[in-house]
């Protein structure tokens, strides 16, 4: 789930708040935490899938042309 901060400083790169929050997502894992992997590691096994499928979709809006229109997927 998403986490908004009232007090943190805004993140100025896109899809900063994806990233922050799958960042959040993985270290926060019991793959991370109780199997000490890295979060590479438990990236590629699959943990915190829809954050990393909105991210994803995020970064590729950026790229296309139509997303000025619509604006950048994500949040």
């Amino acid at each position: 789930m998403p986490k908004y901060y009232e007090d943190k400083e805004e993140d100025r790169q896109a899809c900063g708040g994806v990233r922050e929050d799958l960042r959040q997502c993985l270290l926060e894992s019991p793959c991370v935490l109780q199997e000490n992997k890295s979060p590479k590691q438990c990236l590629r096994e699959g943990h915190c899938r829809s954050l990393q499928m909105t991210f994803f979709a995020c970064k590729r809006s950026m790229l296309d042309t139509r997303a000025r229109f619509r604006g950048r997927k994500g949040y």
